[in-house]
């Protein structure tokens, strides 16, 4: 292959990432996994107070199958945590995921037997937001790092792997 073929396949491919990382950045479909307090918080989200749809990501899914954007917010016990693996697993790719609160992140103030001590031990997370529930702002700031981090995808990278990677 020449140097012309490749340059030309580069310039195409930085051309068809910007367009498909654009249309993906400001078209996301939540899905809360609201178990606790944190799913309060989510529901200020939607309002017109704070509008998440100035970011791209009006249409809040309830199927897993239709949702590229995980927020788990709240505790997760043992029993839910096949579930949440099982909805994260419905997703279609390309899928982020966010951890919204102490509890998701870290298991919160609840350390016993029937609490997951952080839902990255049962799927990626791409970003994390601290917090005993964390205000909407901080839910604006994540979805942000959401989209920072679609913009510094490749479709060369998501084609061969067939999966995101997570920070």
């Amino acid at each position: 292959m020449g140097l012309e073929s490749q340059i030309g396949q580069t310039a195409l491919t930085t051309k068809l990432d910007a367009l498909i990382n654009w249309a993906r950045k400001y078209s996301l479909y939540p899905m809360p996994f609201g178990t606790a307090c944190c799913a309060i918080e989510f529901m200020g989200l939607v309002s017109s107070v704070f509008d998440i749809s100035r970011f791209g990501a009006e249409i809040v899914r309830f199927s897993p199958r239709q949702a590229d954007l995980l927020i788990v917010a709240g505790t997760v016990s043992y029993k839910q945590a096949p579930i949440l693996k099982k909805i994260y697993d419905q997703m279609p790719e390309p899928k982020w995921v966010i951890s919204m609160g102490a509890c998701a992140s870290s298991g919160g103030f609840y350390r016993n037997y029937a609490t997951v001590q952080g839902i990255d031990m049962i799927i990626p997370v791409d970003v994390y937001i601290p917090g005993c529930s964390p205000r909407p702002e901080a839910i604006i700031g994540a979805l942000i790092k959401i989209q920072e981090k679609i913009d510094r995808e490749s479709v060369l990278d998501w084609s061969e792997n067939n999966t995101t990677t997570t920070t």
